[in-house]
């Protein structure tokens, strides 16, 4: 019953002050309000933004009108769902995938840094409507598809050096036959490349040496190749190399690695949002700047994914 429960704000405003009027609106807006009718706004109660209330009761009273905030238990299914429809968001997610469908046409003639900030910019703007979209449904994952889709475009058409995925089936190995080896990767590593590696030398082959080159054909003869086309682990699928290294190696049942391979995935090859990634990428790429080689890189980068596991895990282990 609790998912039909709403807090409505009642509200009537002085007629003369538009300002105040426009102002208040603005807000009830922002924040997602449904409108039952003039001077009632619904929001549900699970909803955040319900704190935002008091701070509009607060304004409408200062300006010299009324406010009050009630609480609705909806019993009826009929009633819920003619409420629920206050809070569709279809339109907006249809306007949204219509931009990202225009946007998918002029990728290359935008050119990268214009083509990457076009993708950010919409996916902001997908993350702005799922703030307010309650009761997510078709339209939300239409356009969650369609923005994985231009971002994935983007980084096929600016990042050539990104290793093409493969197809198939991901084959579980002996972690035994896997120790004492040098392990080759691109050089300059970045996200997928330095996640790869800490999870080489943490879990996988802790006596792990490792090899930058400038091209494939550059690998030590015997040595395991990551990240690159033709490398022994890669892109697979849907999966980035370190998500295929968790599988590889029998690491996909640990709960705070596959939080850590949902980030990555997300820096590496976008997708479904998560909220730690941004921080993640924020302090890695301050590692990156103050590293004088790639070794150095990926120690320092090893230091922050052991933080950032560490995290995970005590958050699976409490209750």
């Amino acid at each position: 019953m609790k998912k039909r429960t709403f807090i409505a704000l009642v509200l009537s405003l002085p007629s003369k002050n538009k300002t105040v009027r426009m102002r208040i609106w603005r807000a009830l807006h922002g924040i997602g309000c449904g409108v039952l009718r003039d001077g009632v706004y619904l929001l549900p109660a699970s909803a955040s933004q319900v704190s935002d209330f008091v701070d509009l009761e607060s304004d409408v009273k200062a300006a010299g009108g009324f406010a009050m905030t009630v609480e609705l238990n909806l019993k009826a299914s009929t009633q819920f769902d003619r409420v629920r429809k206050l809070f569709d968001r279809t339109s907006e997610y249809t306007s949204l995938v219509t931009q990202i469908n225009t946007a998918k046409k002029t990728l290359a003639r935008l050119g990268q840094p214009r083509a990457y900030m076009l993708a950010k910019r919409l996916r902001r703007s997908f993350q702005e409507i799922v703030e307010t979209d309650f009761y997510p449904g078709q339209a939300n994952r239409q356009a969650q598809d369609a923005l994985s889709g231009l971002e994935s475009a983007v980084q096929r058409l600016f990042s050539a050096d990104e290793p093409r995925k493969v197809k198939g089936r991901i084959r579980r190995l002996d972690p035994v036959r896997y120790q004492g080896r040098i392990w080759a990767t691109r050089e300059h590593p970045w996200i997928d490349r330095l996640a790869s590696a800490w999870l080489i030398k943490r879990f996988i082959d802790r006596k792990a040496r490792f090899r930058w080159i400038d091209k494939p054909k550059d690998r030590p003869k015997g040595a395991l190749g990551f990240d690159f086309d033709g490398a022994d682990f890669t892109h697979v699928g849907n999966r980035v190399t370190f998500e295929a290294l968790l599988v590889s190696f029998g690491l996909d049942s640990n709960p705070a690695l596959n939080r850590l391979a949902a980030t990555i995935h997300f820096l590496d090859v976008g997708g479904i949002p998560v909220d730690d990634a941004k921080g993640l990428e924020t302090i890695l790429k301050g590692a990156r700047n103050k590293a004088r080689s790639d070794d150095e890189l990926v120690l320092a980068a090893a230091g922050i994914f052991d933080h950032v596991y560490s995290a995970y895990r005590s958050t699976e282990s409490t209750p």
